[in-house]
């Protein structure tokens, strides 16, 4: 396999695909690379390097029993790019690995990075406080760090469902697509996706994304049940200075399954576009 091994030891597993300009892709909770073969193989044929690892604990990287919490993360990332000697990279990152991508260059800088394009991404903060009322009450947080510990395969079934927005009267989800979430979210440690649940609720990314310089796209469905678009996306899309904003009407958080076309698409047409733009400046 395509490893490496970062400063605590841990193994990080990456998938590399494909010439051309560098784009890495970091994954949602607790998933793994493989969540996003349908973009990495579309951008592959389109002429891009595409690049994607699995968070550590997760896929076949090694279960790390520390370092699960986004600057761990973070500096995984960072890892992966540095090993590889990339530049002028793309970031892509999906929920969990939304925030990833954020707090790397929040933590790393942009020297390496082209863009960035932030999917129904965690950011700025998700869980509710006294400076975030609008968000998601920390009992909601305890409730599937309760159900992951005791039957985490049957949870695993039941949150897919509303991942990809199946239990929806006009849904139109394979039951190939639920599958393949149970299998993905069964590989990672369950050490690493119980303290990841921390990572993605509790982290602020406010300062993270004020520091972003770089053409930014925020893509999120209008519908996503696990990360609510008002509380995410829209307050991200204020804080990052011209940030692009695409939302996609009655669309849920897996939007990169249930919509793998349009995303697709949306994503060629952002890197065409800011590459160009770079060409004539």
């Amino acid at each position: 396999m395509s490893t490496i091994t970062v400063k605590d030891g841990t193994t990080i597993y990456y998938k590399d695909w494909g010439k051309g300009p560098v784009i890495t892709f970091s994954h949602g909770w607790p998933l793994n690379a493989d969540a996003w073969d349908g973009q990495m193989l579309f951008l592959a044929q389109n002429g891009f390097r595409v690049v994607a690892h699995d968070r550590r604990g997760h896929g076949r990287s090694s279960q790390a029993w520390s370092g699960n919490d986004m600057n761990g993360y973070a500096d995984d990332l960072a890892a992966v790019i540095e090993a590889l000697d990339l530049n002028e990279v793309t970031l892509v990152g999906h929920s969990t690995g939304g925030g990833e991508v954020a707090r790397y260059i929040g933590r790393h800088g942009a020297e390496r990075v082209a863009a960035a394009v932030l999917i129904a991404a965690v950011p700025p903060i998700l869980v509710k406080s006294a400076s975030n009322p609008e968000g998601i009450p920390i009992e909601v947080f305890d409730g599937l760090r309760s159900s992951l510990a005791k039957d985490r395969s049957q949870f695993y079934k039941d949150f897919a469902v509303m991942f990809y927005g199946a239990n929806r009267p006009d849904a139109r989800v394979s039951q190939g697509i639920l599958d393949q979430f149970w299998l993905w979210s069964m590989q990672s440690g369950l050490e690493n996706s119980y303290d990841s649940i921390k990572a993605f609720s509790e982290t602020n990314f406010t300062e993270d994304l004020k520091k972003f310089d770089v053409p930014t796209l925020v893509m999120h469905g209008e519908d996503d049940q696990v990360v609510p678009i008002k509380d995410s996306a829209k307050k991200s899309a204020r804080l990052i200075k011209g940030a692009k904003e695409i939302y996609y009407p009655g669309q849920p958080h897996g939007l990169t399954a249930t919509y793998q076309d349009q995303v697709n698409a949306d994503l060629l047409k952002f890197i065409r576009s800011f590459q160009q733009a770079r060409k004539v400046a």
